[in-house]
């Protein structure tokens, strides 16, 4: 089973995802410190744990950006065999 985080986290953590999607990547270290940077969180463990749903999420979105691509591949490979087989008939 995975971690319940509590309301603030997860929304925060959208929230700095939209707004700042690109300046955060898959390492938690990284993360961390930008979250720092980018807020004034009153404790370490809730800066820890924004910074690692942050992390998660953009991991996340690489997967389906990658599960994305590769199924558009694949479409289009299908595609170009049938109209092969539609022009060799």
């Amino acid at each position: 089973m995975g971690n319940v985080r509590i309301k603030l986290v997860k929304r925060t953590a959208r929230m700095l995802v939209e707004k700042f999607g690109d300046s955060f990547t898959t390492d938690f270290e990284y993360n961390k410190a930008k979250v720092a940077e980018l807020l004034h969180v009153p404790s370490k463990k809730l800066r820890n744990q924004i910074a690692g749903y942050v992390t998660r999420q953009i991991k996340r979105k690489k997967m389906i950006e990658a599960q994305l691509s590769l199924r558009q591949e694949i479409t289009t490979t299908d595609e170009e065999e049938y109209i092969r087989q539609i022009e060799g008939m």
